[in-house]
């Protein structure tokens, strides 16, 4: 499919998870293009203060995406309010959990289950008539580069971010010929607090570490900050990308997951032993 142009600057934007990190940032960064923006989290406190930053018309809801019945009423009720047509819906609320198969809670997984992916779906379908009847826009959708290549001590994750892959390609395809789309986002290291307010019961590496240590040592090998990410992510939704990657990362390991489809861990891991003989 050809890149088709599109202009979402000063059209409505619609944004799930935009009380903290990704979120906010593209919040904040589409205000500043003239973008009304609805935004939805729930952490209110979060979102409040997402909303204090924004220069333009917002419509703030605190809201639940793994209510599909809630997604749909958000989305009548940004039908009525948007001063303009919607550019774009970004499914991009997102959590995590660090476990290992054998140590896995089911509940932990499930929960991780219905927002990454379930959340996404929701607001597709909650979404996805206004844009068909309006012959425009782009369902903007949230994977990773955890969606691209399977990593240890992510499995709940991986498998919810390649679903999100797989069901966007799939609506991809099914708007072919309309005037709407649907984009694959797959940010690498990016500096959020994703996996401070991850859920895990044990250091998965065996090492001890603590939730903190886990957070600190993710905040220092993100590549990517927050503002950065959205500008990507903005700036490839209007070039009319159909999978944007976040971060020098998300291109080495898209690289390194083409070249070693099923030896990239191994790379993986004999460059990280060679980084860590350099810096002792």
């Amino acid at each position: 499919m050809s890149k088709q142009r599109r202009t979402i600057s000063g059209r409505t934007a619609v944004i799930t998870g935009a009380a903290s990190g990704i979120g906010r940032a593209l919040a904040q960064r589409l205000s500043a293009h003239s973008c009304p923006v609805a935004i939805v989290d729930v952490d209110e406190l979060g979102l409040k203060e997402t909303e204090a930053s924004l220069r333009g018309p917002a419509m703030v809801k605190v809201l639940d995406v793994r209510d599909a019945a809630a997604q749909h009423d958000f989305a009548a009720e940004v039908r009525e309010w948007a001063p303009q047509p919607i550019g774009a819906v970004f499914n991009n609320a997102g959590v995590a959990v660090a476990s290992r198969v054998l140590d896995a809670v089911p509940e932990d997984d499930q929960w991780l289950w219905d927002i990454n992916f379930g959340g996404v779906v929701n607001g597709t379908r909650a979404f996805l008539p206004i844009l068909v009847e309006q012959n425009e826009g782009a369902i903007v959708n949230t994977s990773s580069v955890f969606g691209l290549v399977g990593m240890p001590t992510n499995s709940a994750y991986c498998a919810a971010k390649f679903a999100v892959r797989g069901f966007t390609d799939s609506l991809r395809q099914e708007l072919r010929g309309t005037g709407v789309t649907a984009v694959n986002v797959h940010p690498g290291g990016i500096n959020t607090n994703i996996v401070r307010n991850a859920r895990f019961r044990k250091d998965p590496d065996g090492r001890g570490r603590s939730h903190e240590q886990m957070a600190q040592e993710f905040a220092a090998i993100t590549m990517t900050q927050p503002d950065k990410a959205a500008a990507i992510i903005h700036r490839g939704v209007e070039a009319g990308k159909a999978r944007i990657l976040v971060g020098p990362d998300a291109y080495f390991l898209d690289g390194l997951a083409r070249v070693a489809p099923t030896h990239y861990f191994d790379v993986l891991s004999r460059l990280e032993s060679t980084l860590r003989r350099r810096k002792a």
